[in-house]
């Protein structure tokens, strides 16, 4: 750890399933959270939050400009290209190297925890990757909502189930039931 405290610039914006929390470091956009604004930067250590009136630093008030323009995007059934919003990813090397994959699946398709680990080389880590999935800090840009279990049930969602339905219906790799 560097010792040196990250600040956080916090935006909200409403979305069809509910408020979207999102926090972006100088970097970019290091959290958006589904989770009724149980932010997870709020844990990071050293982490301080931006909660004056100012605006931030142009820099970073484009990237939430740009994250919010690509989510409405998105949200409005454009398959959206997330690779212009500034991502700040952090995790191990084996979560970073499991997101990268994700960010690899199309619009409208799934792909099962099995077939995900044998993308990251490694076809008997299942759990592991279920494990990076539900530590993924940024859903939606990063889509975890597109990992399945291998029978075709949804799994697990860090942000609920019924989220991640709406998700995979919005993007049709899900029939409505």
């Amino acid at each position: 750890m560097s010792g040196k405290a990250v600040e956080y610039f916090l935006r909200i914006w409403g979305s069809p399933v509910g408020p979207l929390f999102l926090a972006f470091t100088p970097k970019g956009l290091a959290s958006l959270d589904f989770n009724d604004g149980r932010a997870r930067f709020s844990s990071t250590p050293g982490s301080i939050p931006s909660l004056d009136l100012e605006l931030p630093p142009a820099k970073i008030a484009a990237a939430m400009n740009e994250a919010i323009r690509v989510i409405a995007n998105y949200f409005s059934g454009t398959p959206p290209d997330f690779s212009s919003v500034p991502l700040d990813l952090q995790g191990t090397p084996f979560q970073l190297q499991v997101w990268a994959k994700l960010r690899e699946i199309p619009w409208g398709v799934t792909v099962s925890y099995q077939e995900l680990a044998a993308r990251v080389g490694n076809p008997k880590a299942t759990q592991a990757v279920g494990r990076a999935n539900g530590a993924n800090p940024i859903p939606l840009i990063v889509p975890c909502h597109r990992v399945i279990a291998r029978d075709g049930s949804l799994g697990g969602y860090s942000s609920g189930l019924d989220r991640k339905r709406w998700l995979l219906q919005h993007e049709g790799s899900l029939r409505k039931v």
